[in-house]
């Protein structure tokens, strides 16, 4: 019996895995600078890929020879979202948060970093929402 519910727990961790498990190929101008951990990132054309293992992201500026890799977790909404990156405001600082792909229902979140924690004590939260296309 015991065996039965441990065979059980892991098929359920390894389908919760796979339906989190969305692949992100996206582009996206943006036209500000932003955080991505303690990394300041200069406005640009960015692609962003998921990288083969967990839930590593690349986040790529091609034109300042720019590359971020990050760690992300996963988040779920209640709606499918559209190709889109969500940062978070504070003053003048941008902080990426959220990565949402067309179709799916969940998505990638950036840990907050210990500079974006200190500037929320700061400044009011704001919403800032860019929508990304297929590469």
């Amino acid at each position: 019996m015991k065996r039965c519910t441990l065979i059980i727990a892991a098929l359920a961790m390894l389908a919760t895995t796979a339906a989190s498990a969305q692949i992100i190929n996206v582009k996206a101008k943006v036209p500000f600078s932003f955080a991505v951990g303690s990394s300041i990132l200069p406005a640009g054309e960015y692609s962003l890929q998921t990288l083969g293992f967990g839930h590593a992201l690349a986040i790529r500026n091609r034109d300042a020879n720019v590359t971020k890799l990050v760690l992300s977790n996963v988040c779920q909404s209640r709606t499918a979202a559209k190709n889109r990156l969500i940062f978070h405001r504070y003053g003048g600082s941008y902080f990426l948060s959220r990565i949402w792909t067309e179709g799916s229902s969940f998505g990638y979140e950036v840990p907050t970093s210990a500079r974006e924690k200190e500037m929320a004590r700061s400044y009011p939260t704001e919403e800032v929402v860019l929508l990304a296309l297929n590469r």
